[in-house]
């Protein structure tokens, strides 16, 4: 069973998404701001955050800094239309995937069950064994290991999707619709910024000079490609 933490200072919010999730089975555990939900992960083993941003004492983007210390587990934020520059700068500190309120039922159930389903993955060593190397980029997609010039690389589990999705075919040009459909398999609206972030996390990680990238190229109005990276 996996564990989901749900973080929401509306108590109505945090029933109704246990609700919708308790009925698929999983372990449900609650917090009402940014300091619970930091202790709850501390004493339990959470597979998967939903989380607002807007709260007290420690609001959504400073307790996933916080998470990003020590952890990779998947984690969606629950938003506010109104709040798309909060959203963007979510990403750019690890969040996975974001849910605009008011929400839908169906859609929170399929964004939990696609981004578990991509986390555990990531933990299994139950995949077919895949090697690949670009440049002093190495994946170990049975080990779900990324090095960069032999120094491990902590990805999250989105982040490694597109890594991996490029290193299957470089030199191959990704739209951000393409990116957003084969990594989070899910309708590409408003998707460009939701890619870009998560490009420029990859760069930051993967790239010497993050400006200047080596391997991860814009493809100018067309999308994103890999490059073998032969040359610095």
């Amino acid at each position: 069973m996996y564990n989901i933490l749900i973080c929401d200072d509306e108590p109505d919010i945090v029933s109704a998404l246990k609700i919708y999730l308790a009925s698929d089975g999983y372990g449900i555990y609650e917090a009402y701001n940014g300091r619970e939900a930091i202790e709850m992960m501390q004493k339990t083993e959470i597979h998967l955050v939903l989380m607002d941003i807007m709260m007290p004492e420690m609001d959504g983007i400073q307790t996933m800094v916080k998470i990003r210390e020590n952890s990779n587990v998947p984690v969606i934020f629950l938003t506010a239309k109104s709040e798309d520059n909060d959203k963007v700068l979510g990403l750019m500190v690890g969040a996975d995937d974001y849910i605009t309120k008011p929400f839908n039922p169906v859609e929170v159930q399929a964004r939990v069950k696609s981004q578990l389903r991509r986390y555990m993955q990531l933990g299994g060593g139950n995949m077919t064994k895949k090697n690949l190397a670009i440049g002093g980029i190495e994946l170990d997609d049975s080990a779900k290991v990324v090095t960069l010039d032999g120094d491990a690389v902590s990805l999250t589990p989105t982040e490694y999707d597109i890594l991996k999705l490029f290193m299957e075919q470089p030199g191959v040009v990704f739209s951000p619709k393409d990116i957003y459909r084969k990594v989070w398999k899910d309708a590409p609206f408003g998707s460009e910024s939701t890619v870009a972030v998560h490009i420029r996390h990859l760069r930051e990680k993967l790239e010497y000079d993050p400006a200047n990238p080596r391997y991860l190229k814009v493809v100018w109005g067309q999308g994103y490609k890999m490059e073998r990276g032969n040359t610095p």
